[in-house]
């Protein structure tokens, strides 16, 4: 196949706020011997991206291309044959022409060449935009419902902006698993979207008290696990709310980083605090294809249902457009670029 030599993508000269994305050409990827060459059809727009473009996450060069998931199709396989021979790449049974879905840094582009235990193979039965809409929340909803806390039938958790793409995917992941689920979010149509998701009780923040309302839930005991991607703001909160032996599960910092604390905090009722990464659970080719799998199977059978809330168009008006909604707080579920035709 002959690939071009320029390709546009969604870039960044400089960090700041989202007047600094920009659509560039740039050369096509170096293609590596032990990469897999991705042509992109959609982008996932997460809030690492933003990260990125406001330099929390330093890039190491400039222009820098930002986001971290798409879906796409397989045009070029590797050639190495270390890679071709290696039993886990043969279990994903990759082809020229298949689909997958890649978490991979600097991803949005219309090529990519990654990794290839960053692709996660799409079996027929999910479209590339479910794909690039559930990816890394739905890998992050279920890895940090198994590893960080072991969600079980009967527990009683909390999830922080439940409305959102990763709390609704979380929601639907816990009552699966049997779990009380206990949502904030910012507005009734926020919390009546939430119940229909599966949330047993919705807070909505800006007119309840949420450390009252979730003790009086629990009958004082607090709840078995936080999950809590808020951050500075919900975190002094967090732990009224927790019970005795509970877990608080930091996931991000939206409102800002977490505060230092002293560990004596976590003495007062035996809390475990942990700030987990998906990509350090689904770190190694079997643990990625495991979660992969996972999710997969559970989009299959309507466990897992994506809330895409919009798609913008494959431009810099577009991409700004998209992180400013992000930011806002004016979306629910996932926001998608689309870039192929």
């Amino acid at each position: 196949m002959a690939y071009p030599s320029t390709i546009q993508a969604i870039t960044i000269a400089e960090t700041g706020g989202p007047e600094v994305l920009e659509k560039t050409e740039i050369p096509f990827p170096t293609i590596e011997p032990e990469h897999l060459v991705i042509k992109v059809d959609y982008f996932g727009i997460n809030f690492i991206d933003t990260a990125y473009r406001r330099g929390i996450y330093p890039p190491d060069k400039f222009p820098f291309v930002i986001g971290a998931e798409v879906s796409g199709t397989i045009v070029r396989l590797p050639t190495d044959p270390a890679v071709l021979n290696d039993p886990d790449y043969q279990k994903r049974e990759y082809k020229h022409g298949s689909r997958v879905a890649v978490d991979s840094l600097s991803s949005h582009a219309e090529y990519i060449s990654v990794a290839w235990k960053t692709a996660y193979p799409v079996p027929e039965s999910i479209t590339a935009r479910t794909a690039a809409a559930s990816l890394i929340q739905g890998l992050t909803a279920i890895s940090f419902m198994e590893e960080s806390y072991n969600v079980q039938k009967g527990d009683i958790i909390l999830i922080h902006t439940i409305a959102g793409g990763l709390g609704l995917l979380m929601c639907q992941f816990a009552k699966y698993r049997g779990a009380m689920v206990i949502g904030t979010t910012s507005t009734k149509e926020k919390a009546e979207l939430a119940k229909s998701n599966g949330a047993d009780h919705v807070i909505i923040y800006k007119e309840e008290d949420t450390v009252a309302r979730v003790l009086e839930i629990t009958n004082d005991e607090g709840v078995h696990a936080i999950f809590d991607g808020v951050g500075k703001d919900t975190f002094e909160a967090d732990f009224r709310m927790i019970r005795r032996k509970g877990t608080l599960v930091s996931m991000g910092g939206a409102s800002g980083p977490v505060p230092p604390f002293a560990p004596l905090k976590l003495s007062e009722k035996n809390v475990r605090i942990v700030r987990p990464r998906m990509s350090n659970y689904a770190y190694t080719p079997s643990e990625s294809l495991y979660y992969g799998d996972a999710l997969f199977s559970l989009l299959s059978n309507n466990t897992l249902k994506p809330l895409i809330h919009k798609e913008y168009p494959f431009t810099a008006e577009g991409a700004r457009e998209a992180h400013m909604d992000l930011i806002g707080g004016k979306t629910v579920g996932k926001l998608l670029i689309k870039v192929g035709n």
